[in-house]
């Protein structure tokens, strides 16, 4: 059995980063959400053969409302990311950084 030089290198643990200010999460966390009410709302709509895109538009219909919600978010939201952000401060002990 050959031993590479990789075998005797010590496994190098990745992090990712979490730093984000509470202002970010809220908006990412906005975004989620109004894409998965857009996603409710796409799955409500009829569609008849004429007009459907097919296997290709069901794969991904999940992505469009994704994408349509973090541009909501993006623009003027829904209203909700202040409330999320002045939560997430309060769980931190008020630290205005993450």
């Amino acid at each position: 059995m050959a031993i590479s030089p990789l075998d005797s290198m010590p496994a190098r643990q990745v992090v990712p980063s979490t730093q984000k200010s509470p202002a970010a999460v809220a908006q990412e966390f906005e975004g989620v959400f109004a894409g998965q009410i857009t996603k409710i709302l796409m799955e409500t709509v009829e569609q008849d053969d004429s007009f459907s895109g097919g296997h290709g538009e069901e794969m991904f219909k999940g992505i469009l409302a994704e994408q349509i919600g973090n541009q909501i978010a993006k623009g003027s939201g829904l209203g909700i990311a202040p409330a999320v952000e002045a939560q997430i401060i309060r769980l931190q002990g008020g630290a205005g950084n993450a």
